[in-house]
């Protein structure tokens, strides 16, 4: 489990340090984009069939092979995995992101109805 937890804090440093998609203004726009994002990447990571039909769905397949591309050449580990491990490991980033942009951001603006 101690891998697993650096392995998440890995990803999302790179997250933090290099994806603006993480910034929106509302709660409700970074819970889209990390949900997305984060599917696709795990889709893509997988080798899942992507469904590329709206111009959104390809939106977050461009920001998803960005970051594919960059943890592959950054995270060794991450091409010995098994899709099973992958899976997790998306579920448990996925966690961690919500949690430090939206559920557990000190940020007000998030929640403020007049913005």
């Amino acid at each position: 489990m101690a891998e697993m937890t650096q392995q998440v804090e890995q990803i999302i440093d790179y997250i933090m340090k290099k994806c603006l998609w993480q910034f929106h203004s509302r709660a409700w726009d970074r819970e889209r984009q990390n949900k997305e994002v984060l599917a696709k990447t795990c889709e893509v990571l997988c080798g899942d069939t992507l469904r590329l039909d709206t111009p959104e769905d390809r939106c977050y397949w461009a920001d998803a092979l960005c970051m594919v591309e960059a943890w592959r050449q950054r995270f060794d580990w991450l091409n010995a995995m098994s899709v099973d491990e992958i899976r997790a490991l998306m579920q448990a980033v996925h966690e961690r992101l919500d949690f430090l942009t939206i559920t557990g951001s000190l940020n007000a603006e998030l929640t403020d109805e007049h913005y």
